[in-house]
């Protein structure tokens, strides 16, 4: 069993920066990414991350959002930059112990709770 804990998220305003935290527990992780659901949305894949550092990005954030991760520490992290309003979203943190695929496709074996990231115009 996996458990996925995000933190880092809140308010602000349009332009500025925020940082997202995924603290796992459990067994070993190799793929691990995050996904957004926006109010009356669908939920979407954001950013992906391999064990080995392998990386990907959905295109509307390519060049301002960056994920990264600690293997040692099992967290995942990702920095949000030139942040605009229709980033507003819950973000959720995923993880699954088999190949990148299971992220990018959207579907992770683990979820997270999600965390609220709220850009303000």
């Amino acid at each position: 069993q996996v458990q996925l804990v995000e933190s880092g998220g809140g308010l602000v305003q349009a332009g500025g920066s925020l940082g997202l935290t995924c603290a796992a527990s459990g067994r070993t992780l190799y793929a691990m990414g995050w996904f957004r659901q926006a109010p009356g949305k669908e939920r979407d894949f954001v950013a992906a991350i391999s064990r080995e550092g392998t990386k990907y990005y959905r295109d509307s954030v390519k060049g301002r959002f960056s994920i990264s991760r600690n293997n040692a520490l099992n967290t995942m992290f990702l920095q949000m930059n030139s942040l605009k309003p229709e980033d507003t979203a819950v973000y959720y943190c995923t993880a699954d112990g088999g190949p990148i695929s299971a992220v990018v496709d959207g579907t992770p074996s683990s979820w997270g709770q999600g965390i609220q990231v709220t850009v303000s115009s």
